[in-house]
């Protein structure tokens, strides 16, 4: 049976896609940590007594919990075993915390990493659990991608021929209903989404033929972008931390896993999704 009674935690880019994405589907009852008119709101200080009062009766719990939140998510996990919830969606919704190489890159993400081992770690207490892993967002904001429509400038990293995945804001929003919608198929698992299997040059040839003109390419290196970011990190400039992200994609790396068409099996068909097509996507982003 599907879940009805939803909580939303977490009020930023991410949380918002997934709440409209809950709202449009007009099949649940929501709690989330944003305000539109109608849906409930509950603010709450993380206590352990808050949340198992904001969690009573509530089905599924979905933490779209930031950086700086990654380590309250324990917290929701203890107070969901307390309040009876039924599933719990951790905040994955990015590049792959189980992948050692992301880890590598990125180590707060050993946090959400943590997390799953965690809720595994619950299984016994009726609680299920389901990680949602989109990699980047493809349609949200081509410039964190590298692509600037106003100077009609690209940066490519290597030789710009990589095959990666990445997700579309929609998708995304589709696939949590979706899993919502189908709790015994989507269980105690780690579900990897996608929308388009692409590379850079690809997107910077769709990019062209939507705009009609050719763009400038700055050429840069997995090498020089890691290196440069972390030493920006180490000076406290977090845009070194957004090249990191970017590497997780774009990266030629050991080990590195990020075509997941080719890496695991996504889930779109679990799900009930198809594959988009990147020049479409790129014509509806540069509309916008």
């Amino acid at each position: 049976m599907a879940y009805k009674n939803v909580v939303l935690v977490g009020a930023g880019s991410i949380g918002r896609i997934i709440l409209r994405g809950l709202v449009d589907s007009s099949q649940f009852n929501i709690t989330p940590a944003v305000f539109p008119d109608s849906v409930n709101v509950w603010k709450t200080d993380y206590s352990k007594s808050d949340l198992e009062a904001a969690f009573n009766g509530q089905d599924v719990v979905i933490s779209a919990l930031g950086a700086l939140g990654f380590a309250e998510q324990r917290k929701l996990v203890d107070a969901a075993v307390q309040s009876g919830v039924k599933r719990l969606l951790p905040s994955e919704f990015s590049c792959n915390s189980q992948d050692e190489a992301v880890v590598e890159l990125l180590p707060l993400f050993q946090q959400k990493a943590d997390i799953i081992q965690y809720l595994k770690s619950k299984e016994s207490t009726g609680l299920t659990w389901t990680g949602v892993v989109s990699s980047l967002l493809f349609d949200w904001v081509c410039r964190f991608l590298g692509y600037d429509s106003t100077s009609r400038t690209a940066t490519i990293w290597d030789d710009g021929n990589k095959k990666f995945t990445l997700t579309n804001q929609g998708y995304l929003s589709k696939a949590i209903v979706s899993v919502l919608q189908r709790p015994n198929e989507t269980k105690n698992q780690i579900l990897y989404i996608a929308s388009v299997e692409t590379s850079q040059n690809e997107i910077l040839n769709a990019l062209e033929n939507v705009t009609g003109c050719k763009w400038s390419i700055i050429q840069t290196t997995t090498e020089e972008q890691v290196t440069e970011a972390r030493m920006k990190l180490s000076k406290g400039d977090f845009d070194g931390a957004l090249t990191l992200v970017r590497a997780t994609s774009y990266g030629k790396l050991p080990g590195l896993k990020s075509n997941y068409a080719k890496d695991f099996k996504v889930a779109n068909d679990i799900l009930g999704f198809e594959w988009a097509d990147v020049e479409d996507t790129v014509r509806t982003v540069v509309s916008k």
